[in-house]
């Protein structure tokens, strides 16, 4: 079954897009945890994990999870644009939505977007490996490789799979890392982390942002991460949804 958590039409928050008209689709399900991302506080309990934890714990938040079919995705998209003049950018994220990569319902939903020539891009956590053969829509989105470092609270092992960060590289259409940084973790070792990730991808765009799903958590990091970026030469991303709207949902 493809869960899919919530859809919106907003503004990309972040990295390469920033500021672009986007659809997104947030799709329920993670291969990882990151329990080091933060608490929330939910249903009286304490849940660790990202700012989309809603679509990590199925436990916490099944209620919101729906099954979802190819003519449901499409009706999705379909109703988002009725009323618009151009096609805005389609954001495929989660949790980690290439967990269903394979799953028929979302690879044909993928053939669809390609065959309908919207500019697509995939956030993912660059741990899932794709058949690009297999596949060949795959090849015509953009992929944002939000890969964790240790600041998430995965292990290296769990968190770091280098084959398939090559193969999203080397078989997407476009592609760049994105990175979430706190100040303590500047303060530690994040230009070593960072370069051990993307060192074989000297032509790759680097973007860095600040850790905090809150205008105020937000501002204990902006400025180190900013000063991280002009020293050693990366790009500084905002994180616009938060600037905007802090913590309202569908944002």
């Amino acid at each position: 079954m493809l869960y899919l958590v919530e859809d919106f039409y907003s503004i990309q928050g972040e990295g390469k897009f920033a500021g672009t008209p986007s659809i997104f689709l947030r799709f329920g399900g993670c291969n990882l945890r990151c329990p080091g991302f933060g608490e929330h506080f939910v249903k009286d309990k304490i849940a660790r994990g990202c700012d989309s934890i809603h679509a990590v714990s199925r436990e916490l938040f099944g209620a919101e999870w729906r099954g979802v079919t190819l003519e449901d995705l499409k009706g999705i998209v379909e109703d988002h644009i009725e009323h618009l003049d151009f096609k805005p950018h389609i954001v495929i994220t989660g949790g980690e939505p290439l967990i269903y990569w394979n799953d028929p319902t979302f690879s044909s939903f993928i053939e669809y977007l390609v065959e309908e020539e919207f500019i697509v891009t995939v956030e993912t956590n660059g741990t899932i490996e794709i058949d690009f053969d297999s596949y060949p829509a795959y090849r015509a989105l953009i992929y944002a490789l939000a890969v964790k470092l240790s600041n998430s609270g995965e292990p290296y092992e769990k968190r770091i799979n280098r084959k398939a960060i090559r193969k999203i590289v080397e078989g997407g259409a476009y592609t760049f890392f994105k990175f979430t940084l706190s100040k303590n973790l500047i303060d530690f070792r994040a230009d070593e982390e960072i370069f051990d990730i993307v060192a074989p991808y000297p032509d790759l765009e680097v973007f860095c942002m600040p850790l905090g799903e809150r205008v105020e958590e937000l501002r204990k990091h902006d400025r180190a991460v900013a000063h991280f970026c002009m020293i050693h030469g990366f790009i500084y991303s905002d994180r616009l949804q938060v600037r905007l709207w802090n913590r309202e949902r569908r944002r």
